[in-house]
């Protein structure tokens, strides 16, 4: 997850914006397309992005100017730290990148012009101290040695160095000093480093020689220490300086003053002139400056002075909360992420020191999330359990990060962790059975009722829609009167039912969501049936189609109560719409019967007398209890007799009674017959009167017609034609002059003999006998004639 060691790679300061430092994904054994695929990224603890990744070729380029002096002043190293994030899984590498010094800064002094004041009778070899210049480089690049521009044979330079790592100069009499010769000895001091090239800086020196003044200042000591906790109180003191001097008089007060100081360090401070105290202006901070060096000059009144070195240790106290920076965070955040999922990663830092920068972080109140450390400082929020987004759909996790100072200081960061859905539920019905009502003889799609089910999920996966169960092959097929609406559930009956047919359906709603894959549950429906009063009660005895009719014998000796028969029926509905009751509707005698409204028995309301009708007709009526009731009617015969053995005579005239209903059906038939024989022989007479009175319209007019049939008369008489030949005539009825066209002759000559009427001795056939009248020979309906010895064409 995190590499032991760190890459390390160098760059110069003031690197070009672009310029590249290293190959990081070839030496992080990773292929550049996976820089891309994992997210890569840097992250450093300021913030900053003075370093850019290229995540195309893996390269790490220079992002800003980069300035080593700004960034680290004048440390001897200057490492920019951070750390490459990969994602898909969790990785992070650390990287630290060393800027190198290069000489871009010219050593340079704190004045322009130094004023020394010697007396004329210093001796060679004597010590003059003088702050030396600085140089922000560092190495060697930084300050090398110094030089006296010109040369001159009073005096030298040499420079050393001190226990807190800073170079120092003294100014070295080489040759006593003359007043009276030469009042003031001036040259310049020049301070070269080690650069390549070199750089230089220069301060003008201005030696006053004085008139004798034998003690110059001494400090008690040489370097000041002092220590002082940060925050503390602008005019506190920090220390005081002493100096003696063992002259009298002016030549013996000392003042004091700062000589030099290095940045910002004197802006801090200010010391008494007379005193030698040193208090602050200002409030120190131990994370800008954890120490501060001053230089310290007692001037006595003579002009001879002596310098001194303070250090003021600045002291940590624990001013500074930890922060707390996100390097990574994800949200929302799936519900079946598995245990040990990385949410967020995050470093915490204090800039305080030992205890007061030694930092703990806790997860307040949660068990679904968990602290686990990775790498140094960071620190990774873990899931510890599985998620539930119906539970809680939205984590508040609060760290806070405390440090060990007194009183310890903290700083808390919120997560807010959305947990995206996952279609984990089903839908859950309402109800786990839905009964829906519907009466009888209901119209078409009608509404009885909807189920509903809801789904804890969100979004698509709690969409739910609604649909009929198929049956499976081994069972009933699934009832197609019942429909189900898809989208609100609602269960309607497509058709008319009967409740006599059926009484109850049950058929099962699935609920799915719109999940994927889908989650689904199903739920019995029972529609049930209510009845309504649409049967009439069916009489099953007496049977109403027997034949002949059913007759009770009543005997009549029988006394009031007694049972003559009992009406059964039975009614198709249910319920109230099934309760029967009987009622005598008519009767013969009707104070003779009563039935039973209950169990419809007829039973006799008195005795039976002499004057009752032997023959008794009662008609009763059952009537069920619906709303609006329906009825049938019974008719029931009984016979009153004095003796069973008589039992003949009445049941002969039952059959009589029979017997005439049959001859009443009977005479209905025939009639019936006698009316289409009738209407069939007017249709024949009208028809032939048609076909008479066309003959006569033809006017068929034949020429000799009175002689021919006179001659046929006497053929008739005497038994032969007068001529030996018979011809074809041919007539229409469009002839003009109705004439005669004589053919072949249809018969040979034959002797008389052989014509005779009755008898062909030549074929064998019989000639019909008789006269031979018109009604014989005639028109046909073509209108040419035609007769036994006739043929029309």
């Amino acid at each position: 997850r995190a590499r032991c060691q760190p890459l390390r790679y160098s760059v110069a300061e003031e690197a070009a914006s672009g310029s590249l430092v290293a190959n990081v994904a070839e030496d992080a054994g990773l292929a550049p397309a996976q820089l891309s695929a994992r997210r890569a990224r840097l992250a450093s603890e300021d913030g900053r992005q003075r370093l850019r990744l290229d995540r195309g070729t893996g390269r790490l380029v220079v992002a800003e100017r980069l300035d080593r002096e700004e960034l680290c002043g004048q440390a001897p190293t200057c490492t920019l730290p951070f750390e490459l994030l990969l994602a898909d899984p969790l990785q992070f590498l650390r990287i630290e990148v060393a800027l190198t010094d290069i000489n871009d800064h010219s050593p340079f002094f704190p004045e322009e012009q130094v004023t020394l004041k010697i007396l004329e009778t210093s001796n060679p070899g004597s010590r003059f101290p003088l702050v030396g210049a600085q140089d922000m480089d560092v190495g060697s690049n930084s300050i090398q040695g110094y030089s006296i521009s010109p040369e001159t044979d009073h005096f030298s330079v040499s420079f050393r160095s001190r226990t807190i790592g800073k170079t120092y100069m003294d100014l070295i009499l080489q040759k006593p000093l003359d007043r009276e010769q030469q009042a003031e000895v001036g040259f310049t001091l020049i301070a070269v480093d080690g650069g390549s090239p070199p750089r230089s800086g220069t301060t003008q020196i201005r030696i006053v020689v004085l008139d004798v003044n034998d003690n110059a200042p001494v400090f008690t000591q040489e370097l000041y220490v002092g220590q002082v906790l940060e925050n503390m109180p602008e005019g506190s003191v920090v220390l005081s300086v002493e100096a003696t001097d063992l002259d009298e008089g002016p030549n013996g007060d000392i003042s004091y003053q700062f000589s030099q100081g290095v940045g910002k360090a004197l802006s801090a401070f200010i010391i008494d002139s007379m005193s030698g105290e040193i208090k602050l202006t200002k409030p120190l901070d131990f994370e800008a400056a954890q120490k501060h060096e001053l230089s310290v000059q007692a001037t006595d009144g003579g002009g001879l002075s002596a310098i001194c070195q303070v250090l003021v240790e600045v002291e940590d106290m624990n001013d500074n909360a930890p922060d707390l920076v996100v390097s990574s965070f994800s949200s929302p955040l799936p519900e079946n992420a598995p245990p040990g999922t990385v949410v967020a990663l995050f470093n915490v830092k204090d800039q305080d020191t030992d205890a007061n920068g030694k930092i703990s972080c806790v997860l307040e109140d949660q068990m679904s999330f968990s602290l686990r450390p990775a790498y140094k400082n960071y620190y990774e929020l873990v899931t510890v359990s599985t998620l539930d987004r119906e539970e809680t759909a939205r984590y508040t996790l609060t760290v806070t990060a405390a440090d060990s100072g007194t009183p310890p200081l903290t700083t808390t960061h919120t997560f807010m962790v959305d947990i995206s859905d996952v279609n984990d539920n089903a839908p859950v019905f309402n109800q786990t059975l839905y009964t829906m009502y519907v009466r009888e003889n209901n119209v078409p799609k009608v509404l009885v009722g909807a189920v509903s089910a809801s789904d804890a999920d969100v979004g698509p996966n709690a969409k739910v829609t609604y649909s009929l169960v198929p049956a499976l092959s081994t069972q009933q097929p699934a009832c197609s009167c019942i429909s189900v609406n898809s989208e609100n559930g609602q269960v309607f009956v497509l058709r008319t039912l009967d409740y006599e047919q059926v009484k109850q359906i049950d058929v099962l709603v699935c609920a799915f969501d719109a999940g994927s894959p889908p989650l689904s549950v199903n739920v019995t429906v029972r529609v049930v049936v209510l009845d309504e009063n649409d049967n009439m009660p069916l009489v099953l005895h007496p049977p109403q189609d027997s034949s002949p009719a059913s007759s009770e014998l009543v005997p009549m000796s029988a006394e009031a109560g007694y049972l003559v028969t009992k009406v059964v029926a039975v009614d198709a509905d249910s319920g109230q719409n099934s309760w029967l009751s009987y009622h005598l509707l008519k009767a013969t005698d009707p104070g003779l019967f009563v039935v039973g409204a209950q169990s419809g028995e007829v039973c006799l309301k008195r005795p039976v007398t002499e004057r009752d009708t032997v023959k008794q007709k009662l008609v009763v009526v059952v009537r069920d209890n619906g709303r609006p009731p329906l009825s049938a009617t019974v008719t029931l015969s009984a016979f009153l007799l004095s003796d069973f053995s008589d039992v003949r005579v009445p049941r002969s005239s039952l059959a009589m009674e029979n017997e005439d209903d049959s001859l009443t059906t009977y005479l209905m038939i025939a009639l019936v017959f006698v009316s289409l024989l009738f209407l069939a022989s007017m249709a024949a007479f009208i028809a032939c009167k048609m076909c008479k009175r066309k003959e006569l319209k033809d006017g068929l007019v034949l020429y000799g017609a009175s002689n021919l049939q006179s001659s046929l008369a006497e053929a008739a008489t005497v038994g032969t034609l007068p001529h030996p030949y018979c011809y074809e005539i041919n007539l229409t009825t469009t002839s003009g002059n109705s004439e005669f066209k004589f053919l072949k002759p249809i018969l040979p000559n034959l002797p008389p003999q052989h014509v005779a009427i009755g008898e062909d001795t030549k074929n064998g056939q019989d000639f019909p006998h008789g006269p031979l009248s018109m009604d014989d020979v005639g028109p046909d309906n073509t209108g040419m004639l035609s007769g036994p010895h006739f043929n029309s064409h």
